[in-house]
């Protein structure tokens, strides 16, 4: 069964406005005193459904279970990967119990993550870090119906159609018999099993590693780990290489040449004095890597490979694919960081107001929704180059006092400049 094309009748009526989630969240029980909008929604998701050739009986079983969750929307708004500093998401999930852990792991499953090392040229180490990331290496799953979450993601202005490709996604992998509907359980953004994949990704990679005529990825570690490795695979993963490392990076670096898409030859970081960290001098190669600051100049810094976008691709949080990357390190034997990382909290409304003054002053980092992602990183770092500070793009606290009172003093709007 294919997957639908076309979600325009759903889209129409199935965005919630504000006042409907609020009232929601009063409503002790949504099948006593159901929400007009919500059940207009549901009503043409299972149209589109019924319309899209899934059978009725399967429909009338899952929507028999399906309640919109207010929560999962309010978690979608507050994801830690965008909310917290790099600083506080690391340290809560590189922590020693977790290197242990995964240390211990590596022995107890090294058949199995060796054979997946030589069928697909992931690293094991990768397959347990993604594993430790998405569910404690198993120790939760989620425990919200999916179903339930995707469609109440579906029926939410921000990303409906995306979910509603998710939903129907999830009903293919129930048709098909790989997961009984009333096991269908995981995240609140509808991620299922040990490494916690999409549905869509679920149908794309998903693989029987055990043979047993199911894509279990809930209950089989086989199914799961080859999936991940699949997934990988199909993303591109180069075994020849790692994903980078920690750097030291000389007192004269030109801070202004890091991020993302500053990508050099290795040979050219070499040149310009970066070194590994413990100052030995970098491969003189022509493999193009960045200069990752991800809390500016004050705390570590990171040469990142092709590979890490990989990592990157099936997270696309800079801090998350960080975590991952550094975690593996940490599980194959390698040491702390050897640049402590400061500790900086930034809230959403320091971030927002930084934005919007950012955006007066005429350097456009986007939305102010008090995210920090490129745009944010790119704008800061064009204001620092403009005013000969410290061009690392990471919004300090000085640096949002002084974005902030230079809008106070000077108001005025100022034509947008561009910035890379």
């Amino acid at each position: 069964m294919k997957l639908t094309q076309c979600y325009a009748l759903l889209m129409a009526s199935c965005l919630f406005t504000a006042s409907a989630f609020s009232n929601a969240t009063k409503v002790q029980s949504p099948v006593a005193q159901p929400d007009p909008s919500a059940q207009n929604c549901l009503d043409n998701l299972r149209h589109t459904a019924l319309a899209n050739g899934y059978a009725e009986a399967l429909v009338s079983q899952v929507f028999a279970r399906i309640q919109i969750n207010p929560k999962v929307i309010a978690s979608d708004r507050a994801q830690a990967e965008f909310v917290q500093t790099f600083s506080q998401y690391y340290a809560k999930r590189v922590t020693p119990q977790r290197v242990e852990q995964g240390r211990k792991l590596l022995v107890t499953h090294q058949v199995l993550l060796n054979d997946i090392q030589r069928d697909t040229g992931i690293p094991p180490q990768y397959i347990l870090a993604l594993w430790g990331l998405e569910t404690n290496f198993g120790g939760y799953l989620g425990n919200l119906h999916t179903p339930s979450a995707l469609a109440t993601l579906a029926c939410d202005a921000r990303r409906s159609a995306f979910f509603t490709r998710e939903f129907m996604a999830a009903l293919d992998i129930l048709a098909a018999g790989d997961i009984a509907p009333d096991d269908l359980i995981g995240s609140w953004a509808g991620a299922i099993g040990h490494m916690q994949f999409m549905p869509t990704t679920f149908l794309a990679h998903a693989v029987d590693a055990d043979q047993d005529g199911r894509r279990d990825v809930l209950g089989s570690l086989p199914d799961a780990f080859y999936s991940g490795a699949a997934y990988l695979q199909s993303l591109g993963w180069d075994s020849g290489i790692r994903w980078g490392r920690e750097v030291h990076l000389p007192a004269n670096f030109d801070y202004a040449s890091s991020g993302a898409k500053n990508l050099q030859p290795l040979s050219e970081w070499s040149a310009a004095g970066v070194t590994d960290t413990q100052h030995h001098v970098l491969p003189k190669l022509s493999l193009a890597a960045a200069i990752l600051l991800p809390m500016g100049h004050t705390g570590p810094a990171f040469l990142s490979y092709a590979n890490f976008n990989i990592i990157k691709a099936w997270n696309r949080s800079e801090s998350y694919a960080l975590t991952v990357v550094r975690l593996a390190d940490r599980i194959a034997g390698a040491g702390k960081l050897s640049r402590p990382l400061p500790d900086v909290r930034l809230g959403i409304e320091d971030i927002k107001a930084l934005q919007s003054s950012l955006t007066q002053l005429g350097y456009d980092p986007g939305p102010a929704d008090g995210l920090i992602g490129p745009g944010t990183r790119g704008a800061v770092r064009a204001y620092q180059v403009s005013h000969d500070l410290i061009a690392d793009g990471f919004p300090s606290q000085d640096l949002i006092s002084q974005v902030t009172n230079a809008v106070k003093h000077h108001p005025q709007h100022v034509p947008a400049k561009t910035h890379q």
